[in-house]
């Protein structure tokens, strides 16, 4: 009995471990929206036995990741609808995260919220540079909002956001714009106004919004 339970312990781990493998896939662009994959494939690339990989594979299915297919799984793409709702919520949560910001981020916090703002600003690099910085900004934020639950729920919506493999910052004029509401809900923060930081905040995924629905219709 003892050894069974040992084993499933160790299923889980591996499990635990192939989900976070496949999850950094998904967040990294290596496994982007659409792409099919086959249990005894991943099994191969990671090492591992199938049963880790069909919990890992469960657990992204219950989050809306992957979605089962003839012969395997693919990445789920968005549709336009699921693109609105995910940023409606992304749009409170952020606005939350900046309202609390305001109350309780430490003068040590808001002085790393400058220094990212300023790296944004001065960033020449591709677009997705400069994703990858804007994600540290909005990161910063979360961390000095100081509400572990709101963190959590973040975490999981930006692991949506994966699902949507273009940047916003390939849209004329978005970089400029961002750096403006950047700018806007900083100043909010250091000015310990929670009501200016959360409507700045929500602006800005309103504009970000505008941006993603741009590159959706380029695309028709």
């Amino acid at each position: 009995m003892l050894g069974r339970q040992e084993r499933g312990r160790g299923d889980s781990s591996r499990g635990s471990k192939v989900y976070q493998a496949l999850l950094e896939r998904i967040r990294n662009g290596t496994l982007p929206p659409g792409s099919r994959m086959r249990e005894d494939e991943i099994a191969t690339l990671l090492g591992v036995s199938r049963t880790p990989v069909r919990e890992a594979l469960a657990r992204l299915q219950a989050r809306g990741l992957v979605e089962s297919a003839r012969g395997g799984w693919t990445i789920v793409e968005l549709t336009r609808s699921q693109v609105m709702e995910l940023y409606a919520m992304r749009g409170v949560l952020e606005g939350a995260a900046a309202r609390f910001a305001a109350e309780n981020a430490s003068s040590s916090e808001i002085a790393g919220l400058k220094h990212v703002a300023e790296m944004f600003f001065r960033s020449e690099s591709d677009s997705s540079e400069r994703a990858r910085i804007n994600m540290i900004f909005h990161e910063a934020i979360y961390e000095a909002a100081h509400n572990t639950y709101l963190i959590r729920m973040l975490q999981d919506l930006n692991d949506s956001l994966a699902l949507l493999s273009d940047t916003t910052f390939t849209v004329e004029g978005r970089v400029e714009g961002a750096e403006v509401e950047h700018g806007l809900i900083l100043a909010a923060i250091e000015a310990r106004s929670p009501e200016a930081a959360e409507q700045a905040a929500r602006a800005h995924i309103r504009h970000a919004l505008e941006a993603r629905l741009t590159l959706l219709f380029e695309r028709r």
